[in-house]
């Protein structure tokens, strides 16, 4: 898959020379790459060693501005992207900033505070006839494969199309934008392939390399980090007239220069295609058991599952757009511009839809119009998913702060402020309590008409990584059930949060569903399967265990039910469809290449998907 291209280290060089008639307009300068510096505001190292490269760049006159691609803060808290960006600000120099995945992935605001630091998760600047332009490759909130979204893959074309004409252009991205890091690589490579695009630079490996994107020459460069030879240090690029060269320089060291390429001559075909596709013929394969109903390209990458009523399917995206499609043939019906993103899972009752929004607020809209209702101020973003019991919406925020709130006038029922890490799962009701996890290794039980906290479950590992924050939890009166990033299945008890038991015999990830009837839960395992397990605080016990082939599988998705049939989705498109109670493959389907959150069942053995890849699908199953 990895493709160390010698062409790119060897070949390359001697491809420089005799095209200078081609490369007469270029200017040469220097610029630095500084990357994976991992500020933890509990560890002062990460930032000691960006200090030493800051000093190092700073007594370089020649290098002209930085790029810094990502994985600026290990767990994504605002407290340690506050203190990278006090850090970088020290530069004497010009300096650009796009996210990695940790920023993404554990994003505590939903990415407003990166946004508020450094100006958006893009950038775009010319310097001596080239084009940079930089942009987020994900994933969003939850664990994922990377994802260029499609508003970001427009914005390039849009850039490339008013501003490059003449000029050379680099792609900077966090992530290596190969199969296997990026989802929907190929259709980035065909883009920039067209576009003309001579190199992308990133991170993420921690280590330099070169790789061929299906023919577009790319450079990886090490993290700031110490290495295992006790050094820090960044990457130094030389433009010439007709050259890119790339150098690591290590604080307190001469330049190591290790690859370059010609930027006169061609590596690919810019009318070729990528070296492989994904493969959809499992949709032949079940052709009479599975079809699309309708199917809307939304144009905006896309977080939270949807909101479905009896007329609608309520979407929305990362662009602040809500938008209610007509439930018999996705045709739109109405939008609503909210600012902020919308990340977490809407909730739709009594023709009222709520959510949640970066942009530090709760919104009720009108289901049958879309006109607004209500805004709830917040403290914080709200990125967390909405549960509506009767007439009153349970959501958590990055505020830490649980409300309820009274679906038709706005008003705050109540709220608790204890809890102790940012909220993005969905609330269970149950049993007379609010139960939810967040991302401070805890999960919380409120008492649900007055918002007293009644028990916490902590993990026993303790760590931010190993919350219960992801997983939607769910319960049949005798205990309560969550699967945690340890990969463990666990039983709790709704009296006093107490462990009834907890098993590693399946690999699980945050993902868990249950039986309409309360009796079985479900679970993705990180390996092929769905698995089975009887609802019982009392003992472990599998029931089935289904091979679906989907492969290693790590994203966060929920498992719904509708009568007698358990779905999943996949980090890499793919929809599953089981009968809860034996454990038969009924269907499966692949909507795309790309996340598709936890599904929702839309009636009559219908289900609607969303993706990071815009797409809206309804698909009907056979009953």
């Amino acid at each position: 898959m990895i493709r160390k291209t010698s062409r790119l280290l060897v070949a390359s060089l001697l491809l420089m020379c005799g095209t200078a008639s081609m490369a007469q307009h270029r200017q040469p300068f220097t610029f630095a790459q500084v990357t994976d510096v991992h500020f933890n505001s509990g560890d002062p190292k990460p930032c000691e060693y960006l200090k030493s490269v800051i000093a190092d760049i700073n007594a370089n006159p020649s290098i002209d501005f930085v790029l810094v691609t990502g994985d600026l803060a290990d767990n994504g808290d605002n407290a340690s992207l506050d203190l990278f960006a006090r850090t970088i600000a020290t530069l004497n120099k010009k300096y650009y900033v796009i996210p990695g995945n940790h920023e993404t992935t554990w994003s505590e605001s939903g990415m407003m505070q990166f946004s508020r630091l450094f100006g958006s998760e893009r950038f775009e600047f010319t310097h001596k006839g080239v084009l940079f332009l930089g942009f987020n490759t994900g994933p969003f909130i939850k664990m994922a494969l990377g994802h260029v979204a499609p508003q970001d893959l427009d914005w390039v074309r849009s850039e490339v199309s008013a501003k490059g004409r003449g000029k050379d252009v680099f792609i900077v991205t966090h992530y290596p934008i190969l199969q296997g890091d990026v989802d929907n690589w190929y259709q980035v490579t065909d883009s920039l392939r067209r576009l003309g695009v001579k190199v992308l630079i990133g991170g993420h490996y921690h280590t330099n390399r070169a790789l061929s994107y299906d023919g577009i020459p790319g450079f990886l460069s090490r993290s700031t980090l110490i290495d295992p030879e006790g050094k820090v240090g960044y990457s130094i690029y030389n433009v010439t007239a007709d050259s890119l060269l790339i150098s690591e320089k290590n604080v307190g060291e001469e330049p190591r220069r290790w690859g370059g390429i010609s930027l006169s001559h061609s590596y690919y075909d810019p009318s070729g295609h990528a070296d492989k596709y994904p493969d959809f013929s499992v949709n032949g394969r079940y052709a009479s058991q599975v079809s699309e109903v309708w199917r809307v390209k939304s144009g905006a990458s896309t977080y939270a599952s949807a909101a479905v009523d009896k007329r609608g399917v309520y979407v929305g995206d990362a662009t602040g757009r809500m938008t209610c499609y007509d439930k018999a043939t996705g045709k739109v019906r109405w939008t609503f511009s909210a600012e902020g993103k919308i990340v977490g899972t809407p909730a739709v009752s009594h023709g009222v839809l709520v959510f949640g929004t970066t942009a530090d607020a709760v919104v009720g809209l009108d289901a049958a119009t879309g006109r607004l209702r209500w805004r709830v101020s917040t403290d914080g973003p709200v990125i967390g998913a909405v549960a509506i019991d009767g007439t009153t919406a349970f959501v958590g925020g990055s505020d830490h702060k649980m409300r309820a709130i009274d679906i038709r006038s706005g008003r705050e029922v109540w709220t608790y402020g204890g809890v102790g890490g940012y909220v993005v799962t969905r609330p269970l009701v149950s049993g007379g309590k609010v139960v939810f996890g967040a991302w401070d290794c805890t999960l919380y039980a409120l008492n649900r008409q007055t918002g007293a906290l009644m028990w916490r479950w902590t993990h026993p590992l303790g760590g931010m990584h190993y919350s219960p924050a992801g997983v939607w939890p769910v319960a049949n009166g005798r205990g309560i059930y969550i699967a945690d990033p340890q990969r463990a299945l666990t039983a709790i008890s709704p009296t006093d949060g107490t462990t009834r038991w907890r098993t590693f015999l399946s690999k699980v990830r945050e993902s868990i569903g249950m039986s309409l009837d309360g009796q079985r839960i479900m679970a993705k395992t990180m390996q092929d399967s769905i698995v089975c397990y009887r609802a019982d605080p009392d003992g472990v016990k599998e029931l089935w265990a289904t091979n679906a082939g989907f492969g290693y599988e790590h994203a966060t998705t929920m498992l719904p039910v509708e009568r007698h049939t358990v779905y999943s989705s996949t980090k890499e498109g793919l929809v599953v469809a089981i009968d809860d109670r034996t454990g038969r493959l009924l269907w499966e389907y692949k909507v795309g290449n790309s996340l598709v959150n936890t599904v929702t069942p839309a009636g009559g053995g219908r289900v609607v998907t969303t993706s990071t890849d815009g797409d809206v699908v309804m698909l009907r199953g056979m009953e």
